[in-house]
């Protein structure tokens, strides 16, 4: 982040440390995309991702006098949403399908499909199936591996800022990334050979 950016967010955080509605809402306007962006890979649902956003900025702007101004504004609101999400998955079990099974959804069955394995399928779906089935393997990595990838690689994140951001020493994010590699490495393999 540029010094510029960081100083025009700090002047905004110190008018909404002081009271200013109106500036904590141009923060909020700012940073809800790339907050929702971050929940969404988490959690997979846009309604759930959505409300997770909200509470986050409830949760910032309850805390926004905690801020510290050595710190890049996106770094703390991206912990809160992180730690958010965090809690959430705590709270509920995350649900699994079967992939051989119909899903039960009201009085209907929705029954999974699968890609065409000709070889004459377009690059473009053949690309969208990889990355189909990379997300998948990402949503089988416990947690704390999960988000630290999705950090690193969606969110292309520094190692610094992910310790920041999970509140983990350096050289323990370094660690969860690369167990995060090699488990990743074991799923694909064995989805694909």
């Amino acid at each position: 982040m540029g010094q510029k950016k960081k100083r025009a967010d700090y002047e905004l955080v110190k008018k909404a440390k002081a009271g200013d509605g109106r500036a904590y809402d141009q923060l909020m306007e700012m940073y809800h995309d790339a907050v929702f962006n971050i929940i969404l890979r988490m959690v997979h649902n846009r309604q759930e991702a959505e409300d997770l956003t909200q509470e986050t900025f409830i949760k910032a702007y309850n805390s926004i006098n905690s801020f510290n101004e050595e710190y890049a504004f996106s770094t703390w609101l991206f912990k809160i949403a992180t730690n958010h999400c965090i809690d959430f998955f705590r709270k509920r079990k995350l649900v699994t399908y079967s992939m051989d099974e119909p899903i039960k959804y009201k009085d209907d069955e929705i029954a999974h499909e699968y890609a065409d394995s000709d070889p004459t399928v377009d690059k473009k779906m053949v690309d969208g199936e990889k990355s189909n089935i990379i997300r998948q393997a990402i949503e089988q990595l416990p947690d704390k591996y999960r988000m630290a990838i999705i950090l690193r690689h969606h969110e292309e994140k520094s190692y610094e800022e992910i310790a920041e951001i999970l509140n983990l020493p350096l050289g323990t994010v370094k660690a969860r990334i690369f167990r995060a590699r090699e488990m990743l490495k074991k799923i694909l393999k064995d989805a694909l050979f």
